[in-house]
C-alpha cells in the first residue's frame, strides 16, 4: 500500500494541488490533522480514500480522537493531546497500547520519520505552514505485512525535478 501522508494543511491547498499529479499509484492518503475538512475536500477532489483525524484548530482536545488504518495497524492522530511538542514518548505507548507498527502525527509542523523498538514515528510536517526552514514538506509510506518504508519529501524537491514519488 502507498499511503500519502499530509497534515496541518489550515485550508491552504494549493500547494497539494500542485504535487499530486506527480504522485503516482497512492492508494490512500492520510491527514493528520488541522482542518479536517481539507483531508474530505481531498477525497472528493482526487478521488482516492482519505482518513483523516481532528487537530487542535479543529476544536479537538480529546485524546481518544484518532484513527487506527488497519493495513498495517497504524496508528492517525494529530499528536497535541499527547504533547509531541515536547515529547514523543507518548505516541509511542499509545501505538503499543493499540498494537500498532506505526504512528503519523502532525502538529509541530516539522518533518520527522524515526522508528523506536520496531514502531515507526511519521510526521509529514506541512506543506503550508513548515516550521522547519523548508518550503514545505509531506511524507510518502509504502506498507506491507512484512514492511515498512517512509520517507520525507519536500516541496522544492518535487516541484524541481520530474521524478515521480
Amino acid at each position: 500500500m502507498k499511503i500519502l501522508v499530509i497534515g496541518d494543511t489550515h485550508g491552504q491547498l494549493n500547494k497539494i494541488r500542485e504535487i499530486f499529479p506527480k504522485l503516482t499509484n497512492l492508494d490512500l492518503i492520510a491527514h493528520t490533522g488541522d482542518h479536517l475538512e481539507d483531508g474530505r475536500a481531498l477525497e472528493r477532489e482526487f478521488g482516492i480514500p482519505v482518513v483523516a483525524v481532528k487537530g487542535n484548530c479543529d476544536g479537538s482536545y480529546s485524546a481518544d480522537d484518532f484513527e487506527i488504518i488497519d493495513y498495517g495497524r497504524i496508528l492517525l492522530t494529530h499528536g497535541h493531546m499527547q504533547h509531541v511538542n515536547y515529547r514523543l514518548d507518548n505516541l509511542y505507548y499509545k501505538a503499543m497500547e493499540e498494537n500498532c507498527k506505526a504512528v503519523f502525527f502532525g502538529h509541530t509542523h516539522k518533518a520527522l520519520v524515526t522508528e523506536e523498538d520496531g514502531i515507526y514515528l511519521v510526521n509529514p510536517g506541512s506543506l503550508s505552514q513548515p516550521r522547519d526552514d523548508s518550503d514545505g514538506s509531506y511524507a510518502i509510506v509504502r506498507t506491507s505485512p512484512d514492511s515498512f518504508e517512509a520517507s520525507i519529501v519536500y516541496y522544492s524537491t518535487i516541484m524541481g525535478s520530474g521524478n515521480k514519488n
